[in-house]
């Protein structure tokens, strides 16, 4: 196991003091991250020369950089969530960049996730921090094994506690990782985005999200496979349903963007395999591991290749970008690299991970049978996971086949459209070229030199990882192959049988690709926007203006109860005693001065209603001097409003735990 690590404090900052930690797992991420942001910026600097408002898009580029390097060098969850945040914040601006309606419409649904897991986040470090009186990584390590301890001596609320707090933390960093069902705004989000900030929400953003899955994954929940077996279950439905949206999808960016929710599906699977594993763990974590790195390099590559088509065609719909890249050998290699690294084809960076989160359940169903790991998951379900890998990566086969030929070797049905592509010779600029070459030549030598690349940043993570160095694996064994073979397979048939004949219709002569996914079937419309983004900001609204009117309504029973005026010749409806009686004195005065003045046959003194503007000047006066009490009273009333609520939940807490 590797041990390099160096920590810091910072305990003047953020109430609770930052906390960061730079082992190699963080080191390479914080290269990753650096590396993926050069590329993207050198990129941008031709992509957005047509681009409105691009100072806010390089300072918010510039804010997230910063933000997603605190959050890989966290060392608590605490300094987690504060860098979380600000990145959530941050990278929003790149969704809602070009400011139409449905990038705005993106950007809010990618807002609202944000912000709900961020709050069911920080609910989790409450509760975590209430349980343990830490959220330092270090001093969690095996918090799990300890609750089920207690938990076999007649303690189980303190198990029950924990799993509380995971779950809202899981939920925090899923949102993120766009793991299903919180995957609603990759879809939407990717699309709209400059292309260069789409690289870097898929390729760098979403691992964010799975950093904290990791860390609850090795640190607090090593070994429990009922927390593997959540994970798991997360994992293949995400693993599956996003490859299935990209697979029929007509949109290039959205492809790639659903393709990232099936990808996170294949990491997290791999990170449930961990789980279950035990000890045994360390092929399913290191092939984890790597295939967030080869994910977040394939899409760097794949992203900005779909931004140089659409600079040049200014559209995503794969019926308008047909046949762009014919005769455009340059951006023919750099596509290509990245459909045959994600695709998972042997010699490529892709093949290796996915092959050992394969072997993690392969492995797995060995020891099932041996008798040797907990029956936790029948032989029969974990044979249905396995299929449901290699179907995925059947899927990923088929969608990124049907993206290249629909780009590279079909001719779009309009001659002169057609005609204008081929002609079309200076499509990148040369700096442009250069970076997307270089990043696209790294998955091949990623993927023929394994043991001196890809081993070797599985073996610097280790410490991160708190696993044991893998043994050599022989990556090209037939054992090895097939698994990759069935895949290449199914997407074969995948391709031939459903997007040809299914996800293609004929028209006017020419084959065309038409989505065929039901509309009703978009769960930000269906549930999300209905439900979350709508219905419960109503209610939450309506119950804010009744504790805001809260207050009133007791002034006003008082008045009308304990508090209510004495009459005074009738009830005064205005002013008080003193203004009434004042108010009359002087009336009378006047009265008899104008009887007197009537004697000498002097100009009588006009009518006035002395009474009302008495008690006219005294309300003015009395609002006058007492609107600062109010404000001060309202809000003590709120707080001891609030103060009661909190009594009253560690007074029920007591009881139930």
């Amino acid at each position: 196991m590797n041990d390099f690590s160096f920590g810091m404090n910072i305990s003047d900052i953020c109430g609770m003091g930052l906390s960061f930690k730079l082992d190699g797992f963080r080191l390479m991420y914080v290269l990753i991250a650096t590396f993926m942001w050069t590329v993207s910026t050198l990129f941008s600097l031709e992509y957005m020369k047509h681009y409105q408002r691009k100072g806010r898009y390089y300072f918010f580029l510039i804010l997230t950089y910063f933000a997603t390097v605190g959050v890989f060098l966290s060392a608590d969850f605490y300094t987690t969530f504060i860098f979380f945040e600000i990145m959530s914040l941050a990278s929003f601006v790149w969704v809602a960049q070009d400011e139409k309606p449905e990038s705005l419409r993106a950007a809010a649904t990618y807002l609202g996730v944000a912000i709900i897991g961020g709050l069911v986040m920080l609910m989790g470090i409450f509760l975590l921090y209430d349980l343990t009186g830490t959220l330092n990584f270090d001093e969690l390590i095996g918090l799990s094994a300890q609750a089920g301890l207690l938990r076999e001596i007649g303690y189980p609320e303190t198990e029950t506690r924990l799993w509380a707090a995971a779950v809202c933390l899981f939920v925090g960093f899923a949102a993120k990782a766009g793991a299903f069902p919180l995957h609603i705004w990759l879809p939407k989000a990717h699309p709209v985005a400059p292309a260069p900030a789409s690289a870097l929400l898929s390729g760098i953003l979403t691992k964010a999200g799975v950093f904290g899955v990791l860390i609850l994954t090795c640190y607090i929940f090593m070994g429990d496979t009922d927390w593997g077996l959540f994970i798991l279950t997360i994992g293949v439905c995400t693993m599956l349903l996003g490859a299935v949206l990209a697979l029929f999808s007509i949109d290039l960016k959205r492809t790639l963007a659903c393709s990232s929710v099936s990808q996170i599906g294949f990491i997290l699977t791999g990170i449930g395999m961990a789980g279950l594993l035990g000890d045994e763990n360390s092929i399913a974590l290191h092939g984890s591991l790597l295939h967030m790195v080869n994910h977040s390099l394939i899409k760097l590559v794949l992203f900005c290749a779909a931004g140089v088509v659409f600079m040049n065609v200014h559209s995503l719909d794969l019926n308008k970008v047909r046949g762009f890249g014919r005769h455009k050998k340059m951006l023919n290699l750099i596509f290509l690299m990245g459909a045959l690294g994600i695709g998972g084809i042997p010699l490529w960076d892709g093949y290796i991970s996915k092959t050992l989160i394969h072997e993690s359940i392969v492995e797995y169903r060995h020891l099932l049978a041996e008798g040797l790991v907990s029956g936790i998951v029948s032989g029969t379900q974990m044979a249905l996971v396995e299929w449901i890998f290699l179907v995925s990566g059947g899927f990923t086969v088929a969608y990124m086949t049907k993206l290249y030929i629909c780009i590279f070797v079909e001719r779009n049905r309009d001659a002169k459209l057609q005609e204008e592509y081929d002609n079309k010779k200076k499509y990148m600029n040369p700096v442009t070229a250069v970076c997307l070459l270089v990043s696209a030549l790294v998955l091949p030598l990623f993927g023929m030199a394994s043991k001196y690349t890809m081993d070797a940043l599985a073996d610097i993570s280790d410490s991160f990882l708190r696993t044991e160095s893998m043994e050599p694996v022989n990556y090209f064994s037939w054992a090895n192959l097939r698994g990759g073979a069935i895949s290449i397979l199914i997407g074969i048939a995948l391709y031939l049988i459903v997007v040809r004949l299914l996800l293609m219709k004929k028209t006017d002569g020419e084959w065309e690709y038409v989505n065929r996914w039901p509309a009703w079937l978009d769960l930000e419309n269906l549930i999300y926007r209905p439900v979350l983004l709508q219905a419960l900001p109503f209610v939450f609204g309506v119950i804010s203006r009744v504790f805001d009117s809260f207050t009133d309504w007791i002034v006003v029973a008082l008045r009308l109860t304990v508090y209510k005026d004495s009459p005074v010749r009738g009830e005064l409806k205005e002013g008080n005693i003193f203004t009434y009686y004042a108010g009359s004195l002087v009336s009378r005065s006047v009265r008899l001065l104008s009887k007197v003045r009537a004697l000498f046959k002097l100009p009588q003194l006009p009518e006035r209603n002395y009474v009302h503007e008495y008690a006219v000047e005294h309300d003015t006066f009395k609002e006058s001097s007492f609107i600062i009490t109010r404000s001060m009273s309202f809000g003590l009333m709120l707080f001891c409003l609030g103060l009661v609520i909190t009594v009253l939940y560690v007074f029920i807490k007591k009881i139930i735990w």
